[in-house]
């Protein structure tokens, strides 16, 4: 991979209060990669401030003043899961109260309810649903690559992945040439949790383990799939298991380059059998996003989560290390079933809000980071690298940009909706 651009010495702090932190920036000036135990100075410091103007010197060398979001909406076929993860409030058990499956007419007319903005990003993840077959999961991709050509599909997460090769009693790389075929343009980031067995032992224990979780991310990589990370933190994880949860990322981009961004994912404690903890400080947040931004030299992109940190600070974070507030992320679940207080999405011009609020530059991007084009009302003419029909709205405030029509398809009632 090419060497990332160093920041400009002006940009870097002019001086740190923590003298191991010094030693870093030392190292980040002169573009030497940071150790195990840098990282561990990162979150130990206890000088904020110098941590964050470190980390913001290395994001502007990469993307000056450009704050990223995209227009996208998340698909949740189904909340029933087999696996019992202490650290999830919004899964079920088959004949629990609250649980549901999608059949995948219902999947897709589901995806187009509430289409605004011109979207373009679909976000599918779901529960580890004990009986569907494994042909639901390549038909919910082709149903939605037709009813939505042009957009881009993010689905399933390397959990998710292993669990339908399970299913389909498929080769790990097989099912993924098979989903890939039937419209999986990337993966989501989910479930990485964080990799140290001690921990999943504690908040996830029937998932798959780290290692399966990389070896998967790097079988997409290989084969042209490329992923988002996630580092879930907050809970029960130590300095040390964050940063070698960072470093195992890190290495595996100097392998394959198929991260397209890492998201850090703050633990939300409530109505999940670990309520007693309590949620994530603004503090900790922070020193997540400058330290994720100065141990991973190989990844373009940190993102801020605002559904999970919120609106008014996650603006901050644009200052701290972070390039990318994600997306409008219409219909939010799962955050929001541990008691999240943001919205369950926001409108295309609350995320430029947002991000002007910080002093940045608003970039809507598409799923590679390429600018989306519009026309003057609003309405998607280019995304994806695919062209779209221009709108015909009159120009002034951005119009609403409706789903195209359900086309008739033969195998959209083949799996009927069960909880």
């Amino acid at each position: 991979m090419p060497r990332p651009p160093l920041p400009r010495p002006e940009a870097l702090p002019a001086r740190f209060s923590d003298p191991a932190l010094a030693r870093v920036g030392e190292k980040v000036a002169a573009g030497e990669r940071l150790s195990f135990d840098d990282g561990l100075a990162l979150f130990r410091t206890p000088d904020l401030l110098g941590l964050g103007g470190l980390a913001n010197a290395v994001r502007e060398a990469r993307h000056g003043n450009l704050g990223y979001y995209n227009v996208n909406r998340y698909l949740n076929p189904t909340n029933l899961c087999w696996v019992d993860c202490g650290l999830c409030a919004w899964a079920r058990k088959p004949g629990v109260e609250g649980g549901y499956t999608m059949a995948i007419r219902e999947a897709v007319a589901e995806a187009a309810a509430g289409w605004h903005d011109g979207i373009t990003e679909i976000h599918v993840v779901g529960g580890l649903h004990p009986t569907l077959p494994y042909d639901y999961y390549t038909g919910l991709l082709r149903a939605l690559r037709e009813r939505f050509p042009g957009v881009h599909l993010k689905a399933w997460t390397m959990v998710e992945l292993d669990w339908i090769a399970r299913v389909g009693r498929k080769e790990l790389v097989e099912t993924i040439l098979d989903l890939k075929a039937a419209g999986m343009d990337s993966c989501p980031g989910g479930g990485a949790e964080i990799f140290a067995r001690r921990v999943r032992d504690i908040v996830c224990t029937n998932k798959i383990d780290g290692e399966r979780w990389l070896e998967a991310a790097r079988l997409c990589h290989v084969n042209g799939v490329q992923t988002n990370v996630t580092m879930l933190y907050g809970h029960f994880e130590t300095d040390e298991e964050r940063v070698d949860h960072l470093v195992r990322i890190r290495e595996l981009q100097d392998e394959t380059g198929g991260f397209l961004g890492f998201i850090p994912l703050a633990f939300h404690p409530e109505g999940t059998p670990f309520a007693h903890l309590p949620a994530s400080s603004g503090l900790l947040d922070l020193k997540v996003i400058a330290a994720a931004r100065l141990l991973l030299d190989n990844l373009d992109h940190v993102k801020a989560y605002w559904v999970q940190i919120g609106e008014k600070f996650a603006p901050v974070a644009l200052h701290f290390g972070a390039d990318d507030l994600v997306g409008t992320v219409t219909e939010e679940t799962i955050t929001h079933a541990a008691g999240a207080k943001t919205e369950a999405g926001l409108g295309r011009l609350e995320m430029e809000r947002l991000i002007r609020s910080a002093g940045r530059e608003p970039f809507e991007r598409d799923a590679f980071y390429e600018r989306v084009v519009r026309d003057p009302s609003g309405r998607v003419l280019r995304a994806n690298r695919h062209d779209f029909v221009p709108g015909t709205a009159a120009s002034g405030a951005p119009a609403a940009q409706e789903a195209p029509p359900l086309p008739l398809h033969p195998g959209l009632d083949t799996v009927v909706a069960s909880s």
